[in-house]
């Protein structure tokens, strides 16, 4: 059975090298991208089944990136990630699937990937 291919896009190295170790421990494919910029092509090219994305980038933020995806890959689930709640009830915000603040603890984001591939895939 091919590997789940998840998409991870934040400007923060560490959080990037966090979520390839921790999700390639639960079985996944992690592709990791820390320039926004670059996101559109990697989805292409890559055709990711889930896209993580965080929210404030300096180059392009999360919001300006996730309607670019939505007006190309409607389907394609996304789960914003922020250090920020507030972003949660942000209008922009609710063109997401998933929202989830950013912790050292990912059992919640492990949760929801699980749901998102059981519901969606």
């Amino acid at each position: 059975m091919k590997k789940k291919k998840i998409l991870s896009i934040d400007d923060e190295e560490n959080i990037r090298l966090l979520l390839s170790c921790e999700l390639e421990d639960e079985g996944y494919e992690v592709i990791s991208l820390g320039n926004p910029l670059q996101a559109m092509k990697m989805i292409e090219d890559e055709q990711p089944d889930i896209i993580i994305l965080d929210i404030k980038m300096p180059q392009l933020s999360g919001i300006e990136l996730l309607k670019m995806i939505r007006d190309k890959y409607y389907d394609l689930p996304v789960i914003l990630l922020s250090a920020y709640s507030t972003f949660k009830r942000d209008v922009a915000a609710m063109a997401s699937d998933y929202y989830v603040v950013k912790s050292a603890d990912l059992n919640e984001l492990k949760k929801l990937i699980k749901k998102i591939f059981k519901t969606h895939l």
